[in-house]
């Protein structure tokens, strides 16, 4: 790669290929080995006491903030969206949903979820945000006059699966999204 580019100058293909491969994280190998660790040691209780303070990609603090083979594809994955800020990792789609949900919405807020969502999705909706004040309202993606029907105005987000988690079926997501729009949420 001509060092003299910038990577987030290259083009998508090309920022791939580089993206990720920090030397303090590969070490004289091409790509970072795979780390399986969820504690980090110190040398002793005194660089414990000394150790960093932040919980930051990119520093070993704790397991939960991942190791060089997270961090590495964490900044591949934004090296493909020039502009970004950065991108966050999840353990599971449920968490990523959840991690979405709980910045995105407040109690007092209205969420719609499909019908047909993942169980644990559906659970998430009735238990975590309807215990945090955020009320949960499902509908049937098949049926655009009662999707409609079901915003108000506290209706912040709208969250759905396309083909449905259970069922498979397809709905219209173009028509989705302009109700959604023209509603405000």
């Amino acid at each position: 790669m001509n060092s003299s580019k910038r990577l987030e100058d290259l083009e998508a293909a090309t920022r791939i290929v580089g993206a990720g491969r920090r030397s303090e994280w590969t070490g004289p190998v091409v790509n970072p080995p795979v780390w399986r660790a969820s504690t980090h040691l110190y040398e002793n209780t005194a660089a414990l006491a000394q150790g960093p303070r932040t919980n930051e990609d990119g520093r070993f603090f704790y397991g939960r903030r991942g190791a060089p083979t997270q961090w590495a594809l964490a900044d591949a994955l934004t090296a493909l969206e020039p502009g970004a800020a950065g991108t966050v990792l999840y353990p599971s789609g449920v968490a990523a949903i959840a991690g979405v949900m709980l910045t995105l919405l407040r109690p007092g807020d209205v969420v719609l979820i499909t019908d047909n969502a993942y169980d644990p999705t559906r659970s998430m909706g009735k238990g975590l945000l309807a215990d945090m004040g955020i009320e949960p309202r499902f509908f049937d993606p098949l049926d655009l006059d009662a999707y409609e029907a079901a915003f108000c105005d506290r209706t912040r987000a709208v969250l759905l699966e396309a083909p449905g988690s259970l069922s498979m079926e397809v709905c219209d997501l173009p028509a989705l999204a302009r109700i959604a729009r023209e509603k405000g949420a």
